[in-house]
């Protein structure tokens, strides 16, 4: 049990670990901070937050645990807005999408007080954001992914363990460096696609049309091209360095299917579509490795 929760950035993310926390009894009180005070005003209205704190370093005094939900690109802001209040044995985390810019801004800013942080990544979420969506169930069975640096302290990496797989999470953890060449793969760069495709298809002169005729196949490829602007701006460059390998990656891949296109050879093309089809049949969500290498 926390006496106090503190979470800075009142959104999908933040919102819903105050209300799994809360459904769960690990916590006594949750202070919350956003920077438009009608978000933390319109938190406390839906009881996510008991109260509304004026900055971030107040949301963290007298928590004994806080999370910092807000964009990958305003991590480093907001360490150096806390750090004096982030003592000993105060359990500090994040939820970004990335994890080596995280930790390396963490390195840069908490310094001494690198012990009380455990990275993670909850790997959740809706199309719809903010904190109207906010959800206790948001977490429930799915994988959270912890990347703890040599100095965080075992015993709050344990008690980040604890918090998560209390509120039906499944914990995982990992290097920074392999969740980020993991995620570029199975994430960032879908996205990236997703973007990119649907502009292909709405920037045409006919592409009205063409949208007018799309059926489910179109909507499930593109469901993820909904995705927040400022999030996946902010992920898609501070991951960059292995979203662009695993660009490389499928565009040899492209083009090789292209080729047997262009050469009318049907017998590779099916071997190709068979390929990843049976791959994709074998497949099944949540598959880990013994080491946590994302599968």
């Amino acid at each position: 049990m926390f006496n106090q929760l503190g979470v800075i950035g009142c959104g999908l993310m933040g919102g819903s670990f105050a209300l799994a926390v809360k459904r769960a009894g690990l916590v006594k009180r949750v202070i919350g901070y956003s920077k438009s005070p009608s978000t933390t005003e319109k938190a406390k209205r839906l009881g996510i937050i008991d109260t509304a704190a004026e900055s971030a370093l107040l949301a963290v005094s007298g928590s004994d645990i806080v999370l910092i939900a807000v964009p990958v690109s305003a991590t480093e802001a907001t360490f150096k807005a806390i750090r004096h209040l982030v003592e000993p044995g105060v359990l500090l985390m994040d939820v970004g999408s990335t994890k080596r810019d995280v930790v390396d801004a963490a390195r840069r800013v908490l310094k001494e007080r690198i012990g009380s942080f455990v990275p993670a990544h909850p790997i959740a979420g809706k199309e719809a954001s903010g904190i109207a969506h906010a959800d206790a169930a948001l977490y429930t069975g799915r994988q959270v992914i912890l990347t703890p640096l040599l100095q965080t302290s075992p015993e709050l990496i344990q008690k980040a363990t604890d918090v998560w797989a209390a509120v039906g999470a499944q914990v995982l953890r990992m290097t920074p460096e392999n969740h980020d060449a993991a995620f570029a793969a199975v994430s960032h760069l879908p996205h990236m696609l997703a973007f990119a495709y649907f502009n292909a298809v709405a920037g045409q002169p006919a592409g009205r049309d063409y949208l007018s005729l799309a059926g489910p196949g179109f909507r499930d490829f593109t469901r993820i091209a909904a995705g927040d602007p400022e999030m996946w701006r902010d992920v898609l460059l501070a991951n960059r360095e292995e979203i662009l390998k695993q660009a490389m990656r499928f565009r040899h891949t492209l083009d090789a299917m292209e080729h047997v296109i262009r050469n009318g050879n049907p017998e590779a093309l099916e071997d190709m579509i068979r390929g990843a089809s049976e791959a994709r049949a074998g497949w099944h969500m949540g598959a880990v490795k013994p080491g946590g290498g994302a599968r």
